[in-house]
């Protein structure tokens, strides 16, 4: 397969510009960019599937520059449903350089700030020179615009697709880009600067845009209950990441696989034969996981994730640091002990168990672990003695299900 070929079959191609772009892409040499807006000091799992395709442009010989708006990102990009909450430039700033360290270490792009470009444009220059080759009808027509007209949409929000346009023109003259590539989302704004630059350059320009990656249920891929998934490792752990990836649905795993990795058709397709047998030993999500994180964080940190995976399936504890059990229950409610207590009525008082009878059972069933230690005897005292480095206790009942408690 040739690259548009490759990046048809793992359906990361929703629309471009022209058919003359395929063999552009083909043939390599093409300067492009993709951009994302500060409005987090940290990109997230969401910004990784969509800027992969530039990682996979970048083998095919072309030069990519990832665009933070520090400009843009004080306005923001229209919502299809409110307007975006406006934040300080101080705080963009910040972000900004958050994003540009993570973007050069992960993706090995270079990273440039609209910012510097748009900062000295005064209002009358930008209704002249950018404004004017806007038709409003035309504006009115973009489904993020036409999508806000009953609830309201500001002029500044209004205005983004210009700004973007701008952006896009700015780098085409000045950088020789002439690719824009992005998330289906940005349609409407990618083809406003190439009308940009068609009509104020009488130049021809392009642009791709792949389809969002989803669940089965068209949420954004990494929305967990609300909650993003960061790239930074401090903000979401390997762990976590890998319990995430362990835990895809499985309609969904191959087509993660295609747009998610760079294993290759071969690999995909011998792997996607070995999941139709048997599913249920996630070999496919385990591949993903080990694929993703390596890619973002290096292995020690996946070889980390495993192991403390590993560790609390098999229920060992003990074998955890303070800082291990801090990173694996940190997003768990930790419950304060500040006296000894019988083992039943501590599972009784804690909702572990829903009786004392319920209790003695689940305990002479051996179903109880306390810090990795089988507890069978009813007269056991919980108390600081038990706890790991004089800190926290963790029960497991069955098993999957944990508790965690600080000793006072």
């Amino acid at each position: 397969m040739n690259l548009f070929e490759d990046l048809k079959w793992r359906g990361l191609v929703q629309d471009i510009s022209d058919e003359s772009l395929i063999e552009k892409i083909n043939n390599g040499g093409l300067t492009f960019y993709i951009g994302t807006d500060p409005t987090a000091d940290s990109m997230h799992i969401g910004h990784y599937s969509s800027f992969l395709i530039s990682k996979r442009l970048a083998k095919g010989n072309h030069h990519p520059i990832l665009l933070v708006g520090g400009a843009t990102g004080l306005i923001g990009d229209p919502k299809p449903t409110s307007e975006r909450p406006m934040i300080s430039k101080e705080e963009v700033d910040k972000n900004f350089k958050g994003l540009k360290e993570q973007a050069e270490r992960i993706f090995g792009f270079e990273v440039v700030n609209n910012w510097d470009w748009t900062k000295d444009i005064n209002v009358i220059d930008f209704l002249r020179d950018y404004g004017k080759y806007f038709n409003i009808n035309y504006m009115l027509a973009k489904d993020k615009v036409k999508s806000r007209l009953e609830t309201g949409i500001t002029y500044a929000e209004f205005s983004y697709m210009i700004l973007q346009a701008l952006d896009f023109m700015y780098l085409y003259e000045n950088r020789n880009c002439t690719l824009q590539v992005a998330g289906s989302d940005q349609w409407g704004n990618i083809t406003s600067g190439i009308e940009l630059i068609r009509k104020k350059l009488g130049k021809e320009a392009y642009g791709m845009v792949m389809p969002l990656v989803t669940d089965s249920n068209g949420v954004k891929f990494g929305k967990t209950e609300g909650n993003a998934l960061w790239l930074d490792k401090n903000k979401t752990s390997s762990y976590e990441l890998y319990q995430y990836l362990i835990n895809l649905e499985d309609s969904m795993i191959i087509s993660y696989l295609k747009k998610l990795t760079f294993l290759t058709k071969e690999q995909i397709d011998e792997i996607e034969l070995k999941h139709k047998e048997h599913p249920e030993y996630r070999d496919a999500q385990k591949i993903l996981a080990k694929e993703i994180i390596t890619d973002i964080h290096g292995d020690l940190e996946y070889q980390k994730a495993l192991r403390l995976t590993n560790i609390l399936f098999n229920g060992n504890i003990n074998e955890l640091t303070i800082e291990e059990i801090e990173e694996v229950f940190k997003n768990e409610n930790i419950s304060n002990i500040s006296e000894d207590i019988n083992i039943v009525d501590f599972l009784v008082n804690n909702n572990i168990a829903t009786s004392k009878r319920e209790a003695r059972e689940f305990i002479t069933a051996g179903t109880i672990t306390i810090n990795g230690n089988k507890i069978m005897d009813l007269d056991k005292i919980v108390d600081k003695n038990l706890t790991i480095d004089n800190k926290y206790i963790v029960v497991r009942k069955g098993k999957k299900k944990y508790f965690l408690y600080k000793y006072l």
